[in-house]
């Protein structure tokens, strides 16, 4: 993960500066470098100042940002990147390269707009960007086609922009949306939007396009673990899981490390199948993290202690999501003998959110409502990575005694994106119920369209504060793909009933993966949001809604 920062301003007003608060949120996100450039349009009406952190993990040494011209002249195209660009033009950029470097060179030979959009439409992979083009006298800006990085815009006056991966707190900021990218011309000072597809290409997501089809009237054959969808789904999720958990370097700073991946791990089906699915994957010594938050919620709280009638209560151990995740845990280690998985308990006491709260409310923004910090806790404080493991007892007859540990993960995985590819929220069921395939396949098209307005960027802000880069495999463009041209009974079963299959209809295709991969307990876990299974949501009161605005 790195940190972007970019002023795009009329010469005739100074460039504002960084404040120390927030040059101290981009070396968070970026830890390993800090570097800035500065232009002027040729003309000398714009000022142009480019600001990176990076974070190191592509490639095989800390390549320094932003990325200037070489030519020594002082002037010259820039670029400010952040991401993860796993294949450029169809191919996988080798393990030893640096993505963002692969990149700029196609943009330095880029002369024409059409040219630049070229490269950037070769890209496959979560990013965000700021690119300056000398030639064009035009800044380029975006996020790529899901919006998995964050990237906000603050206009000035005058016509110029500030572009930054996390906001100032001054002035009005504005999520880039993912529809396109987007430019200025130096020269004009008019901003334009470029589409990330062909005019009369009917993507969605501009991804692919949706298969709309409604099972013959004689039925389809059923969903089980030998249909063709679970195993093509085994194969795509397998070779996405490879571009994101193989290869990862080591910090600059440290050592050689046996945990470089960690799973943001609710138990749930999404992220253990993921967790299993690494150890076949990775090198047999590769220690695997599962960071597992639970929070001290003082209305829940009392309760619990009310109904255990003077009895002590782990608040944290009766966590729905703690619960199901040392459940899961126990599954993985029984059908992955040998691999290291570690359990951490984060357990966030209700004093530690509140000392956090105004910093988390600061990361979201411009996100405001309930809601987006009840989601945004869960994740700030998993992404950390800072809690406790078991560690045994020569006695077997003693309990397991929790040491203290922080996670050295700096790559996280989230199974985000498998309930809007798969059928796996409650409305999904109910528009089944209310007009059968017909209602079911239109939620679907609906959730796919809409999965580029999800609040990535927020979700990018919280974990990347300290220093992790989310990553996410259900989400890797060629599996979205897949997903949105296969069939709707291929993928969610809601005609037949579980019994005849032995898992519930929504995410059936994944459900029956799990069961291919020893994960009977895991196939049938319910879906539950992780604000209620981490107990972030309605601390104080049972009455707050979630659309309601931060105060």
């Amino acid at each position: 993960m790195c940190g972007i920062h970019a002023v795009i301003s009329p010469s005739s007003c100074s460039l504002p500066e960084i404040s120390p608060e927030l040059h101290q949120n981009l070396v968070n996100r970026g830890p390993d470098y800090f570097g800035r450039v500065t232009r002027e349009s040729s003309d000398g009406r714009w000022k142009l100042r480019f600001t990176s952190t990076v974070l190191a993990l592509r490639g095989d040494r800390v390549t320094k940002q932003p990325l200037p011209d070489d030519s020594g002249s002082g002037g010259g195209n820039v670029l400010c990147w952040n991401g993860e660009g796993w294949r450029f033009m169809g191919e996988v950029i080798g393990e030893h390269e640096n993505d963002g470097e692969v990149i700029y060179r196609g943009l330095k030979e880029a002369r024409s707009v059409e040219e630049v959009m070229g490269v950037w439409r070769g890209v496959e992979g979560p990013f965000a960007f700021v690119f300056y083009c000398e030639a064009l006298q035009r800044v380029f800006w975006g996020r790529d086609r899901l919006g998995r990085r964050s990237l906000m815009v603050k206009r000035l006056e005058g016509g110029g922009v500030v572009l930054g991966s996390i906001a100032d707190g001054e002035g009005k900021w504005e999520e880039v949306e993912a529809d396109g990218v987007y430019s200025l011309g130096l020269g004009d000072g008019v901003a334009r939007r470029h589409d990330w597809v062909e005019e009369g290409e009917n993507f969605v997501s501009s991804i692919g396009v949706f298969n709309k089809a409604l099972p013959s009237p004689e039925g389809e054959t059923p969903l089980t673990s030998a249909s063709p969808s679970v195993r093509a789904l085994k194969d795509q999720l397998v070779e996405s899981l490879k571009l994101r958990v193989l290869n990862i370097p080591n910090p600059p700073s440290s050592g050689t490390g046996k945990t470089r991946v960690a799973v943001l791990f609710s138990g749930g089906l999404d992220c253990t199948v993921l967790a299993r699915l690494c150890h076949d994957i990775l090198e047999p010594h590769q220690e695997i993290d599962l960071l597992n938050v639970g929070f001290e919620n003082p209305r829940v709280g009392a309760r619990l202690k009310k109904e255990a009638n003077g009895k002590e209560v782990d608040l944290y151990e009766a966590c729905p999501d703690r619960i199901t995740g040392r459940k899961s845990f126990a599954e993985l280690k029984n059908v992955c003998p040998g691999r290291v998985f570690r359990f951490v308990a984060v357990n966030v006491p209700y004093s530690k959110l509140q000392a956090h709260r105004q910093q988390i409310i600061s990361l979201i923004h411009p996100h405001n409502t309930v809601m987006d910090l009840s989601i945004a806790c869960a994740l700030y404080f998993a992404a950390r990575g800072q809690g406790s493991v078991r560690s045994e007892s020569p006695d077997p007859d003693s309990e397991p005694s929790p040491v203290s540990y922080t996670s050295p993960a700096r790559v996280l995985l989230s199974g985000l994106g498998a309930d809007e590819l798969f059928g796996g929220y409650s409305r999904h069921a109910a528009a089944f119920q209310q007009d059968g395939y017909t209602g079911l396949v239109k939620e679907l098209l609906r959730d796919v369209s809409r999965l580029a307005e999800r609040n990535l960027g927020r979700d990018d802000r919280v974990m990347a504060h300290w220093g992790k880069e989310v990553r996410f495999p259900f989400l890797d463009e060629r599996l979205v793909k897949w997903a949105i041209a296969t069939p709707a009974w291929e993928k969610c079963d809601f005609e037949r009933e579980e019994e005849k299959s032995g898992v519930e209809a929504a995410k059936r295709v994944l459900r029956l993966l799990a069961m291919e991969l020893g994960m009977e307990g895991v196939a049938k876990e319910k879906k539950r949001a992780i604000q209620f299974g981490s107990r972030t949501a309605k601390m104080e009161s049972g009455r707050d809604k979630g659309t309601a605005l931060l105060s």
